[in-house]
């Protein structure tokens, strides 16, 4: 599912009527959080009202986001989860991949790693690639920002792109961007989102339902951009293990198709549809 879904909606884990609402939206996964939207009282319901919802069947990904490992509710939290089937697992506060590979081995299911320190970053490519159960890795800003004792969220720059190199470099799809904490700023969400787009990242982590349509957008290919992907398919004619300059110009190679049937992916997986008058008003993926 990573790679594929555009938003990943958070809901509180001791807050049970809201993940049934979450089901019915728009968003393309959902993260049932233990963790941060849970206060110390409700953990242990939280715990409980996971293991309920990871034995039914739902419309889309449950994914759930445990505490720490490092913590009592954290280990707590995997022995309670480990003997089910589970979409995927979201692990906080990852630093140490020996530990990471130890957690996969007692959970079996995807893990998706969140780098929160600066010794995550520097060992990111090894979180990365420690076991065949990750599944990405990527950034969890608020506290990498305190833990570098940095108040300008552009010094995360270099760390972003770290795990982006990170996961592509270990087989991993491109990784979910972090969440952006200002919800009453769409604008700033929507400008913040198509930068990450643009920079390697696919989808985002979402806190509000308002957040999610805005998300869907950026991350979803643009008409334009599936028109080419198309156009370039179609006229390849045996030629994608060669390069060539296509009848606009343009330089193609193996890399170039790939990218396009990437695209085309997409577009089935969220069901595009080319309208007949509106005009194409979304970005391009990268």
């Amino acid at each position: 599912m990573i790679g594929k879904a555009r938003s990943w909606l958070y809901v509180p884990a001791h807050r049970p009527e809201l993940l049934v609402k979450a089901m019915a939206g728009p968003a393309d996964a959902v993260v049932y959080d233990l963790e941060d939207a849970v206060a110390a009282p409700h953990k242990a319901t939280a715990r409980a009202n996971a293991v309920t919802a990871v034995s039914q069947p739902w419309p889309k990904p449950l994914w759930i986001r445990i505490n720490s490992p490092e913590t009592p509710w954290g280990d707590s939290d995997i022995e309670a989860l480990a003997e089910y089937e589970i979409a995927g697992i979201r692990v906080p506060k990852c630093d140490d991949p020996d530990a990471v590979a130890r957690i996969a081995d007692r959970l079996a299911a995807p893990l998706h790693l969140l780098v929160e320190s600066a010794l995550a970053v520097e060992h990111a490519f090894r979180l990365a690639a420690c076991h065949p159960l990750v599944a990405s890795v990527s950034l969890g800003e608020a506290d990498l920002l305190a833990d570098l004792r940095v108040r300008d969220s552009t010094a995360l720059e270099w760390a972003r792109q770290r795990v982006v190199t990170a996961n592509r470099a270990a087989g991993l799809p491109s990784p979910p961007h972090a969440v952006w904490t200002d919800v009453a700023d769409l604008h700033g969400l929507v400008t913040d989102s198509t930068t990450a787009r643009d920079r390697g990242f696919f989808g985002r982590s979402v806190v509000h339902p308002k957040q999610i349509e805005p998300v869907n957008a950026v991350f979803t290919p643009s008409h334009t951009e599936i028109d080419d992907a198309r156009r370039l398919l179609n006229s390849l004619h045996g030629k994608d293990s060669a390069a060539w300059l296509d009848d606009q110009g343009r330089f193609v190679d193996p890399a170039v198709v790939a990218r396009s049937r990437w695209v085309l992916d997409l577009t089935e997986q969220f069901d595009v549809e080319r309208p007949s008058t509106s005009p194409d008003t979304r970005g391009t993926t990268s």
